[in-house]
């Protein structure tokens, strides 16, 4: 897990489960999605988003078939839609049963 988002975590919120990218990350708490969004060439512009569990209204997940080359994971929230294309190796049910057991 990056230092950035170490330093965001509050009193009480563990990591669970981080998914890193070339330049992303995504990490999942036991509060919350943090993710890290690079920016620019160089990529020291970072846009971080939080989505609280307590948004979350619904969710979907897809695991990668024989021809695709991601899975995904689409959140419903109070919001809008936010649509997380996550690496063909993820175990995509993990994730489900950590968000499950946030929301449920």
């Amino acid at each position: 897990m990056p230092d950035s988002v170490k330093e965001l975590l509050v009193p009480g919120e563990v990591a669970q489960i981080a998914y890193k990218t070339v330049r992303d990350t995504a990490v999942v708490t036991n509060k919350r999605f943090i993710i890290s969004d690079k920016q620019g060439l160089t990529g020291k512009k970072v846009e971080v988003y939080t989505i609280p569990f307590k948004s979350i209204i619904m969710y979907s997940s897809e695991n990668a078939g024989t021809f695709d080359f991601n899975t995904e994971l689409e959140l419903w929230t109070t919001l809008g839609k936010f649509k997380l294309n996550l690496a063909k190796k993820v175990d995509i049910r993990k994730l489900d049963k950590v968000i499950a057991e946030a929301i449920l």
